[in-house]
């Protein structure tokens, strides 16, 4: 199982999105991480930190709230066809 969330991990770190808008250039990646953030020109490796950090902590929290009503995401497919 473990081996299997790894892969697909890979698969979705392929995945890669740009988007800019008003002087700001965002690349993130099929697995939700942010790969680069540049402003008006500038790396601005501080806030792409920031922000995958902030995520991967949100993501942990959602896994614990997950686990605590049914069994993480087999326990929710299984009640969507109840």
């Amino acid at each position: 199982m473990r081996s299997q969330a790894m892969e697909l991990q890979k698969e979705l770190d392929t995945i890669i999105e740009t988007y800019e808008k008003g002087g700001v250039k965002v690349k993130v990646t099929g697995s939700q991480k942010v790969d680069y953030i540049e402003i008006d020109g500038a790396e601005r490796k501080d806030i792409k930190d920031a922000i995958n950090e902030a995520m991967k902590n949100v993501q942990k929290e959602a896994a614990k709230k997950m686990l605590e009503k049914g069994g993480g995401l087999s326990g929710l497919l299984g009640k969507m066809g109840q």
